[in-house]
C-alpha cells in the first residue's frame, strides 16, 4: 500500500489540508491526529432480564379484531394461539 502523508487543520468540522493534493475520489483516507486521546465511544446493550425465570411474566397477548355486521369483535389469544 502506498502511503503519502499531507499536514492539515481543522475548521468548523472540515479538514483543510494547508498544501494541495489531488486525491482520487472515494480514496480510503487514514487520520492520525497526533496529541489527542480517542473519545470514549457509547456502547449500547441489548436488553436483558435480571431474572430470567421470571421470563413468563412478560409474555405478550396478541388481540385480533374483527368486523361483523358493522360491529367490532375482539378474540383474545395467548401465547399458544389459544
Amino acid at each position: 500500500m502506498k502511503v503519502a502523508t499531507y499536514e492539515a487543520n481543522v475548521e468548523k468540522g472540515q479538514i483543510n489540508l494547508f498544501e494541495s493534493a489531488r486525491l482520487p475520489e472515494h480514496a480510503r483516507v487514514y487520520l492520525v491526529i497526533p496529541g489527542i486521546e480517542e473519545s470514549y465511544r457509547l456502547h449500547v446493550w441489548s436488553p436483558r432480564l435480571a431474572r430470567p425465570e421470571r421470563a413468563a411474566e412478560f409474555t405478550k397477548e396478541v388481540v385480533e379484531e374483527r368486523q361483523v355486521a358493522g360491529l367490532r369483535q375482539s378474540t383474545r389469544l395467548d401465547a399458544q394461539g389459544w
